[in-house]
């Protein structure tokens, strides 16, 4: 004799049986098993879930940020993760606490979340959010930025995502094991299976939703003049700090373009023996050449422009108006040969305006409805004429995925 429960799950299906047949045309006596009920709605379940991880009720981002004590380093990038979507939806279902590999409280991060919950609470006034919480679990975090003098957009952008991924991290904490060859038989593998490996193996300790997101694979490729021997190493980025070319005031208003830029990064560089590591081969320092190479591009690439020179006895800032593509940044070029074009869009920018030691952090960012420039709690719309200026500091484009490689 069937239980309550049976019953139920009867009644359940032979209603589910009926909305099937309903919806789909299927005649009455078409016999129906639990078991292809059962798959068709949790294949529906699933839909609904993921639609209402999609469909976030969110408010217009349009929020500024407290300056809580020169903390406008802070606010501005801030802003700029705030509005790299695939980031604040995973934060706003608060996906990491299903994913992390520790047992610790995740409190930089869930302090980080807040933040952009305030930020994008549909419920909210618009007026200006206290980052204070945030601020304090992030200086606990990093003592380096303890205190409250002005600190640089882009070390604390490094500092945040680097402690956000440790936090998250869906791997187990490191645990201290045999260190075995990381490529076996390494001469018989290709460039393209040697960098497959070693990512390979880098997932297989750091695995995170920042990882997904930010991080990308640098190639170096080092030839020694004296045996003609290359080494290659691989090393992972969250971002690429590009030097900016020295150009005459008196020479096209002193300006320079972002391709100027990466083909710098990517040119070929001449090292003295003082300056170059062992020759595998030579077994010595010889003279060499060194040359980098964007071997795997992540979704969200972060280019810094080093407007900041460290001399001897001084910090100086390049004031070199940099030009660059709000759409369409093609960095095929800078990659392995044959990539193709990698296609990415800009969607906020981290501005410096001042000098080194008076300077002034602000964010453009990209919503739906257009351009918005954060100044700490002021936000104003402006337009795409503003973003092009010597105070572009941290640009962040995101890929095409039409032009993502492999696709």
């Amino acid at each position: 004799m069937p239980g309550v429960g049976d019953l139920t799950m009867e009644n359940s299906c032979q209603a589910l049986c009926r909305s099937l047949i309903t919806h789909s045309g299927l005649q009455e006596e078409v016999d129906i098993s639990k078991s292809v009920l059962y798959t068709s709605l949790m294949g529906l379940l699933l839909v609904a879930d993921r639609e209402r991880e999609i469909h976030l009720s969110l408010g217009s981002g349009q929020v500024g940020l407290w300056n809580v004590g020169n903390t406008c380093f802070l606010n501005s990038i801030v802003q700029c993760l705030s509005h790299t979507c695939s980031l604040r939806d995973y934060c706003l279902t608060k996906a990491f606490l299903h994913e992390m590999g520790s047992t610790e409280e995740p409190q930089l991060m869930k302090a980080f979340t807040q933040v952009l919950c305030d930020l994008w609470d549909s419920n909210g006034t618009n007026t200006a959010v206290n980052p204070g919480a945030f601020c304090s679990a992030f200086k606990e975090s990093v003592p380096y930025f303890s205190g409250y003098s002005q600190q640089d957009a882009q070390e604390f952008l490094r500092f945040l995502l680097d402690r956000l991924h440790s936090e998250i991290n869906r791997c187990p904490p490191h645990r201290n094991t045999l260190r075995t060859s990381l490529v076996p038989a390494r001469a018989t593998l290709r460039i393209g299976e040697e960098a497959a490996v070693m990512w390979k193996k880098y997932l297989e300790r750091e695995n995170s939703k920042i990882v997904d997101l930010f991080a990308g694979q640098l190639r170096s490729s080092l030839h020694c003049s004296v045996c003609s021997h290359y080494s290659t190493t691989f090393d992972v980025f969250y971002d690429l700090s590009l030097p900016i070319p020295k150009v005459l005031r008196s020479v096209a208003g002193g300006s320079v373009s972002l391709k100027d830029c990466l083909e710098l990064f990517s040119q070929e560089e001449q090292l003295e023996k003082e300056n170059s590591p062992l020759c595998e081969r030579c077994g010595k320092r010889t003279e060499s050449t060194k040359k980098l190479t964007i071997q795997k591009f992540p979704k969200v690439i972060v280019l810094h422009l080093n407007r900041f020179t460290t001399s001897r006895y001084s910090i100086s800032k390049s004031t070199v108006s940099v030009s660059f593509p709000l759409t369409q940044l093609d960095l095929g070029p800078y990659g392995p040969v044959d990539t193709g074009p990698v296609l990415y869009n800009l969607y906020a920018v981290c501005n410096h305006s001042g000098t080194v030691n008076m300077g002034h952090y602000t964010a453009y960012c990209l919503d739906e409805t257009g351009w918005q420039c954060y100044n700490d709690s002021r936000v104003t719309p402006t337009g795409e004429s503003q973003l092009q200026s010597n105070q572009a500091y941290v640009l962040f484009y995101k890929l095409d995925v039409s032009s993502e490689p492999g696709k």
